[in-house]
């Protein structure tokens, strides 16, 4: 009779397999509630643009002027770093290769408005209308905002804006923009300013495109 006595297979002197033991060592139980695995840190690790959000904390509360610029020195060397990658990079300030880029996706989304001839018919409807050219004006602005800052196409930090209020590359890619348009429908024959209204409803009906064109041209080339 067994007696209700244990299987003795696991033999004198040793315990019974805990099913739930780890087998080798390999994963051990982090004190955080985690696991580790040949005691590796399975912390994420830090990115470029926590390095750029500490600089900027660090230049707000620098007070010599040496000192803030060699923070805005190891921002410019931060964001350099982060250019490998066509999304997610970091993008400050607006130079002369951001304004060449943005002239070149004004002209790509922009030139075939120049030539059509809907284009006049619109601006026709727009000088007849000004509440909607007021409208359009608007609307091209909030999308060019859309995308540099609200659509994540890259990280885009305002760096010294004007009057410390309007972002430099906003007005850079609007004015490239706006100056593409004027000058193009001008030396094409299209617009007349003997009819200011006519003009001016004909340059936001490509203003239109092409500020989007300007605003991805600048942001994606990488």
């Amino acid at each position: 009779m067994d007696g209700g006595l244990d299987d003795g297979s696991a033999g004198p002197g040793r315990a019974p397999s805990d099913p739930a033991a780890p087998e080798g060592g390999e994963s051990t139980l982090d004190p955080g509630g985690g696991t580790t695995d040949g005691g590796e840190d399975a912390s994420e690790e830090p990115t470029v643009e926590d390095l750029l959000d500490q600089l900027e904390t660090l230049e707000e509360t620098v007070d010599e002027p040496e000192e803030v610029r060699e923070v805005r020195a190891a921002m410019r060397t931060a964001t350099r770093l982060s250019r490998p990658t066509v999304f997610g990079r970091v993008v400050r300030g607006f130079d002369r290769s951001d304004l060449a880029e943005a002239l070149l996706g004004s002209v790509i989304f922009g030139a075939p408005m120049l030539v059509e001839g809907g284009t006049q018919e619109v601006g026709t409807y727009l000088a007849a209308n000004p509440a909607y050219m007021v409208g359009t004006a608007a609307f091209t602005v909030a999308v060019v905002v859309g995308i540099i800052y609200v659509a994540d196409f890259q990280d885009v930090r305002v760096d010294e804006p004007i009057l410390g209020v309007v972002p430099r590359r906003l007005v850079g890619v609007l004015g490239v923009a706006t100056l593409t348009a004027t000058v193009g429908l001008t030396v094409w024959g299209r617009i007349t300013w003997a009819d200011p209204a006519f003009a001016l409803g004909n340059v936001l009906a490509v203003l239109v495109p092409m500020s989007v064109g300007a605003a991805l041209g600048d942001l994606l080339p990488g």
